[in-house]
């Protein structure tokens, strides 16, 4: 087996070579002055199994095409199996058509993948995870991150309880509040289509009065959803309010938004480059290691 990391591996590349103790080949990079990407594999790989280490978050288009460079040329050298650890998978939100005349992203960007050589895909906490196994056509393995999470989750809360902004994700908060052996519940929202504006309900069936609330969902963007979810707490009686997402895009003013609305830490994972130092991040590298 040889890795070869891509320029948004964001380490986990080089924590996977040492974890597992195999060989490491960078992929050379570099962007043309009129802005297309160029890849070259400086080593061989023929007849190697090579996992090739890409995250996809901002700027996405820039990051997938470099994948799918990496794959082609891997391919090309002759490897006898690719695997594409993709950490974080962009587009995967559009897994289905919301109106009509809207382009299935996720299809595409899997199809790309495949017909570029991938024959395997492993990554972390995709939207969802059935759309991703059902159009991907080679083997697909998901990471489930909540152990990583809750093991710098228990380092903010002492008396926790675990809340999904949505029902989508009730079964996310379920997993984690086993990991920190507290209660769970959701809270309903609403989503304009067409503005995507959302919406959160009132909820007053929970008692969250002493507790530290942890808001758990896979991708915080503009933050709004649990800027909302945090102000509800609040107002249910919580303590505390910790905001955890596996994926941590954090895009335009989200971060001031969530602490504005009382949420005391955010906590994501090395699936995506964070940029601002004051969210606090824990490696998946591991949980990784052992799919392959």
């Amino acid at each position: 087996m040889i890795i070869v990391g891509g320029p948004a591996s964001n380490g986990i590349d080089e924590k996977l070579s040492e974890m597992l103790n195999v060989k490491l080949v960078k992929a050379e990079h570099k962007i043309f002055p009129d802005g297309e990407s160029y890849i070259r594999i400086p080593e061989s790989v023929r007849g190697e199994e090579v996992v090739i280490v890409q995250s996809t978050y901002y700027p996405q288009d820039k990051h997938l095409m470099e994948l799918l460079l990496m794959i082609e040329a891997v391919k090309n050298l002759g490897a006898s199996k690719i695997i594409s650890i993709i950490p974080y998978l962009a587009y995967a939100r559009q897994d289905r058509r919301f109106k009509d005349g809207e382009a299935l992203s996720l299809k595409i960007v899997l199809n790309l993948i495949y017909e570029s050589g991938s024959d395997e895909l492993i990554t972390v906490e995709p939207h969802k995870p059935d759309a991703v196994i059902s159009y991907f056509k080679g083997n697909v393995k998901i990471v489930d991150p909540t152990p990583a999470l809750a093991r710098e989750i228990k380092k903010e809360v002492e008396n926790p309880f675990v809340l999904a902004p949505d029902r989508g994700a009730l079964e996310r908060a379920e997993r984690l509040a086993k990991e920190l052996n507290s209660p769970y519940s959701h809270i309903e929202k609403e989503r304009d289509r067409t503005t995507g504006e959302v919406r959160i309900k009132e909820a007053p069936h929970l008692d969250l009065h002493g507790k530290d609330v942890v808001l758990i969902d896979d991708i915080i963007s503009t933050g709004g959803t649990l800027a909302q979810a945090s102000q509800l707490s609040y107002n249910l009686g919580a303590r505390k309010v910790i905001a955890a997402a596996t994926h941590v895009l954090l895009v335009n003013d989200a971060y001031d938004k969530l602490t504005r609305a009382g949420i005391k830490s955010i906590i994501g994972t090395n699936t995506i480059k964070v940029e601002n130092k004051n969210v606090k991040i824990a490696d998946i590298s591991d949980l990784i290691a052992v799919k392959l």
